[in-house]
């Protein structure tokens, strides 16, 4: 097949150099020596990455106790979803820079009702491979249309060969379980030569750890891939290690039953690790992400619906590639976002306690090797000062969504000139847990230090005029109003905080209206604690601010 990237322009080798403007496109395309890959998708490691996959959808008609927590996610508003047209434009600058494989993902990349177009406009761009990760429950009827659109690999979610058994793993009625069913024989018609045929099951202890051998024996009679999955940790599935069921454990349960399970050959870049039964026609492969990780052959990058670009599925450091289209970057400034990202992806993973511990999306909204979600929206790149470490979760924020933060990951006080001259409000709030009797001594005015509540409620104004010198980036602002009031809740024995800052300026007074209420908080705990140190600062937050580009307002 003709190479997608025979017109694209040459790609130079990065250099460590730095270049007088600090210009990391200048610095991607300095040194003259031409690979034979892209500067941009090469990491600091050596590895090129030549496989996107892209998430097109948070929704899905499943609920997976391992992929969505029992309540649900808050789902982004569709207008805040990559639209078709940058699912497109995405594609088509990772393509022009050599990425010849891509893999629509969710959610349910089925519930979408333009997939169909995407996927043609995909087809257009010469990749080797188009694929698919579906839970499979609409594929019988929307399969001809993905084949004829250019689908050429299919990866069908199913987690337990026991209707009844669906119905506790997806939450959803043993019907729904048929319909998969269905769906997979259809795909079983499909011609080997041309399109692939993968089952993704994510092995669960005491859940379905006992049909490894039952989904083993499909491949005797049937051209498929099973695919084992080590059980991994995201935000909602209540991960637990007990039900971590690793690759050797699934190995050595299935050599018991077929003695001559043997290890085939796996490329450098793999995913899973492949293993087939003599005289049978499919193979097993096993996804060892906990156990076993394949990151030194990594050659995955994933973009989320919302936009964002996630360089390891397993780290919570994304760049979001959608409010850079929507802000008139060009696709220079592009690559140069993309290219950042990738320079700052860790050699490896932070390991299976460690990520346990870590915050990341939900499975279901990034994309996985089943459908993969959200927790969190905030856009962040790993911390320069931790890419020796890859067991460390920190990471700092991107320019694309926080503007403290530049193109290099490095620090930067906000240019505000440019800014309307508005008159903005803010009210923040913090709470002091307090014992009986030191709540009492407040309350009675009976505090060796003096008036507590007076003493507090200056040293909070005293706050809000220094807050640009306590928060390093904060502008200066001429604050026209600070009002602090501080009220004894004698039910919850604990004095609420509540600050209001007010100016006219360029920028907000929400940092002004926090660092009040902290300080006033402090205050209250420097002049109690003589009677006791139980006394906690707690629920320290934005209520509202108004004036700026956006009001907020504290959902309660």
């Amino acid at each position: 097949m003709e190479d997608a990237t025979a017109s694209a322009s040459p790609r130079l080798a990065p250099t460590v150099k730095e270049t007088r403007n600090g210009s990391r496109l200048e610095e991607f395309r300095m040194k003259q020596d031409v690979l034979p890959f892209s500067a941009f998708l090469t990491d600091k490691h050596g590895r090129q990455h030549n496989y996107l996959r892209i998430s097109v959808s948070e929704r899905c008609n499943l609920r997976c106790t391992y992929c969505m927590p029992e309540e649900g996610v808050p789902l982004t508003p569709s207008s805040k979803l990559l639209s078709a047209t940058e699912v497109v434009r995405v594609a088509k600058l990772f393509a022009s820079q050599g990425v010849d494989k891509v893999r629509i993902t969710g959610g349910e990349p089925l519930l979408r009702k333009d997939l169909p177009r995407i996927i043609e406009q995909l087809h257009e761009m010469n990749l080797k491979s188009i694929g698919i990760t579906t839970n499979g429950i609409l594929l019988p009827r929307l399969l001809p249309e993905l084949i004829s659109s250019g689908v050429t690999a299919i990866n069908i979610s199913l987690d337990t060969l026991i209707p009844q058994k669906f119905e506790k793993i997806s939450r959803r009625p043993p019907s729904a379980w048929y319909k998969v069913w269905k769906g997979i024989k259809m795909a079983e018609k499909l011609d080997p030569q041309k399109y692939t045929l993968k089952l993704n099951c994510v092995v669960q202890g005491g859940i379905n750890d006992d049909e490894i051998c039952d989904f083993v024996a499909l491949t005797k009679d049937q051209r498929i891939d099973i695919r084992f999955i080590e059980y991994m940790p995201f935000s909602g599935n209540k991960w637990d290690v007990a039900k971590m069921v690793s690759y050797q454990q699934m190995v050595d349960t299935i050599r018991k039953v077929y003695p001559d399970f043997q290890k085939l050959e796996d490329p450098w870049n793999h995913t899973a690790k492949a293993f087939r039964i003599p005289g049978h026609v499919g193979q097993v492969g096993f996804i060892t992400s906990m156990s076993e990780h394949f990151c030194g052959g990594c050659n995955r990058l994933r973009i989320t619906a919302d936009g964002n670009l996630k360089v390891c599925l397993f780290g919570n450091a994304e760049v979001s590639l959608r409010d850079a289209m929507r802000d008139g970057a060009s696709d220079e400034k592009l690559l140069s976002l993309i290219g950042d990202a990738v320079q700052r992806k860790h050699p490896k993973h932070a390991g299976m306690l460690n990520l346990a511990k870590m915050e990341n999306r939900p499975m279901i909204l990034i994309g996985g090797h089943h459908q993969l979600l959200r927790s969190f929206s905030t856009t962040k790149l790993d911390n320069n000062n931790n890419n020796n470490n890859p067991d460390s979760p920190s990471s700092t924020t991107t320019s694309s969504s926080l503007s403290h933060v530049d193109s290099r990951g490095k620090a930067q006080m906000v240019d505000v000139s440019e800014k309307k001259v508005t008159t903005r409000e803010a009210v923040a709030e913090a709470t002091v847990n307090l014992s009986h009797e030191t709540f009492q001594a407040v309350a009675d005015n009976k505090m060796k230090k003096g008036d507590v509540l007076t003493v507090a409620q200056i040293a909070g104004i005293m706050g809000a005029k220094h807050t640009s010198n306590l928060i390093p980036l904060c502008h200066p602002l001429p604050l026209h109003k600070v009002d602090v009031n501080l009220e004894l809740n004698y039910e919850r024995r604990c004095v609420i905080i509540r600050a209001l800052a007010k100016t006219t300026a360029m920028t907000g007074v929400e940092m002004e209206a926090l660092t009040a209420a902290t300080v006033a908080a402090l205050t209250i705990y420097d002049m109690c604690k003589a009677m006791g140190h139980s006394i906690t600062i707690t629920d320290i937050k934005l209520i509202k601010k108004s004036g700026g580009k956006s009001d907020y307002s504290l959902k309660q």
